[in-house]
């Protein structure tokens, strides 16, 4: 199975959990690791040393570039003057090694629009189609459109919310509330709060796009 793990430059929430995802990748062949400009200095914090670092780096200390140029790693910088973030770029990267999976870790906290936005990218037409996860310690993040199977445990919190417009032909299974061929309309809140039943829920869209927000057996409440 080949990885790649992209270490953004939001807020790194629950370092351990994500110090025992990333010791998690070692040993996989061909596995990328992805810094997004002052992500290099999560990727510090965990005990990392990335093979790229991608960005304006406009958010990397002087000192902090010495010392990965010193390490060997590579980096790809881009204007600051641009049209995409640098996580957009980064995933772009990421694309071009077919990975089986991509993990993006620190993408979320910080600046609402920057985390919007990063949710927002597993919707674009070049993206859609990547296996793309935002992990932020028992939480996920990931596009659905066809159907997918994801890994849990009865009690965990599945979240479904459509985006770019309706979503139709809902079929979940697995689930509290299952759903059949029923309509997921853009904005409402019908499919926040489901409850995994078993250890696979299943999800089936006809038509639309939809973001799954796992939570896995977590204390967070509603809001």
């Amino acid at each position: 199975m080949k990885r790649v793990v992209i270490i953004a430059n939001g807020v790194l929430n629950h370092p351990d959990a994500t110090r025992a995802l990333l010791n998690d990748t070692r040993g996989l062949s061909a596995d990328l690791v992805i810094a997004v400009d002052g992500g290099s200095l999560h990727a510090r914090t965990l005990g990392v040393v990335p093979h790229l670092v991608v960005g304006d780096l406009d958010s990397l200390p002087p000192q902090e570039h010495a010392r990965l140029s010193a390490l060997g790693v590579r980096f790809m910088v881009h204007p600051a003057q641009k049209d995409q973030t640098d996580l957009e770029l980064a995933l772009e990267v990421a694309a071009q090694e077919q990975p089986d999976e991509i993990i993006v870790l620190a993408a979320m906290g910080g600046r609402w629009d920057q985390t919007l936005a990063n949710c927002l990218l597993l919707a674009l037409p070049t993206m859609r189609h990547l296996p793309v996860r935002l992990v932020d310690g028992p939480q996920e993040i990931r596009l659905v459109h066809g159907e997918v199977v994801l890994q849990g445990q009865p009690g965990d919190t599945l979240s479904l919310i459509p985006v770019l417009g309706d979503a139709y032909g809902v079929t979940l299974e697995g689930l509290f509330y299952p759903l059949h061929e029923g309509t997921l309309c853009f904005g409402s809140t019908l499919g926040i709060s489901n409850v995994f039943t078993a250890p696979q829920a299943r999800i089936r869209v006809r038509d639309g796009l939809l973001l799954a927000v796992h939570i896995r057996n977590t204390n967070i409440k509603e809001e």
